[in-house]
């Protein structure tokens, strides 16, 4: 069972899985049996799990959907496509409903699954009613009180209620019940980070540990390292960050950011900012910054220019803006 919960450095809904990860000589013998038996229910099942629990939802969506084609009858096989729907890229009102329908459905057929239950309460926190959430996942526990999920989703309601203290408590039971899942220590650290505590700095460790190349994980212990005064160890990681996904903007911006502001390395940050922005071509602060190093060569055209990028994609960016007014009074 998966479960949305919230990291704030990305402000993302992201999912948990309770079955534990597949080696990758497993994963390969699972897609070697798969080519072999494409209609296989239990291996489509197991395939689309396992793409659920790598964050893959559009890939999980395709085995989902066909396992349910294959029999809609089977409970894995319904709750498998009900988590997709909730956790697929580009998401929409019809589709939480129509998960919250299947829920709904499957804990009036099977009222002791435990599955089902936080399945149904999930979809009531996208919902919004959290007091109906926290029915179907204090009756979850009362099933099996060491369910991880059930936590977790506990742990995401409290967030969401700004009660930092009890989603703290309830993530660090979820740790019990589960001590080698990577997403809790991120959903732990993000939560340590609101706070301002550099022990999130060990939570996202530990998920740093579980996953070194995951591209989430490496940024936010890299931003931890950052914030909290260790600036070497935090490039190291942004570096590492990049090579594993050329494509995160981000990476590459942070690069930048610690070139410009804590080395003074100026064309070594301006290097940086034309990498984030290729990779991603409405990145505003990477224009911003880099309009800040033209101003300090005293190139205000080329300032202007960026500045006006930066603009382009949110005319409200208030300090491009800011910095716009200045130098028209300079020119």
């Amino acid at each position: 069972m998966r479960i949305i919960s919230f990291f704030f450095i990305s402000g993302l809904i992201i999912v948990g899985c309770s079955n534990p990860k597949q080696g990758s000589s497993k994963k390969q013998s699972l897609d070697q049996l798969l080519a072999a038996h494409p209609d296989s229910l239990e291996l489509l099942i197991q395939k689309g799990n396992n793409l659920m629990d790598s964050l893959l939802f559009d890939k999980a969506l395709n085995y989902g959907a066909k396992a349910f084609r294959l029999d809609s009858t089977n409970i894995e096989a319904r709750v498998l496509y009900a988590e997709c729907l909730i956790n697929k890229p580009n998401r929409s009102a019809d589709d939480i409903f129509r998960a919250f329908t299947m829920y709904r459905n499957l804990v009036k057929k099977a009222p002791k699954n435990v599955a089902a239950l936080i399945g149904l309460a999930n979809t009531l926190v996208l919902l919004g009613d959290y007091d109906k959430a926290f029915k179907y996942i204090n009756e979850a526990l009362r099933i099996d009180k060491t369910y991880r999920d059930a936590y977790i989703l506990k742990g995401t309601i409290y967030k969401f209620e700004n009660n930092i203290k009890l989603a703290i408590s309830s993530y660090e039971t979820a740790v019990q019940q589960d001590p080698n899942y990577y997403m809790t220590y991120l959903l732990l650290g993000s939560l340590y980070e609101y706070e301002n505590n550099p022990i999130c700095i060990e939570k996202y460790m530990t998920a740093y540990q579980l996953q070194p190349k995951n591209s989430e994980v490496i940024y936010a212990l890299a931003f931890a390292k950052e914030k909290f005064g260790q600036p070497a160890a935090a490039r190291r990681l942004y570096r590492k960050m990049t090579k594993v996904d050329s494509t995160y903007a981000d990476g590459f911006f942070h690069l930048g950011y610690l070139a410009q502001f804590t080395y003074n390395q100026p064309d070594s940050a301006m290097f940086y900012y034309k990498k984030a922005v290729k990779v991603n071509p409405q990145h505003i602060p990477s224009y911003h910054n880099m309009g800040l190093l033209y101003e300090d060569r005293n190139d205000l055209t080329n300032a202007l220019f960026t500045y006006a990028k930066a603009l382009k994609v949110d005319s409200t960016y208030q300090l491009s803006k800011d910095r716009v007014k200045v130098l028209r009074k300079r020119i």
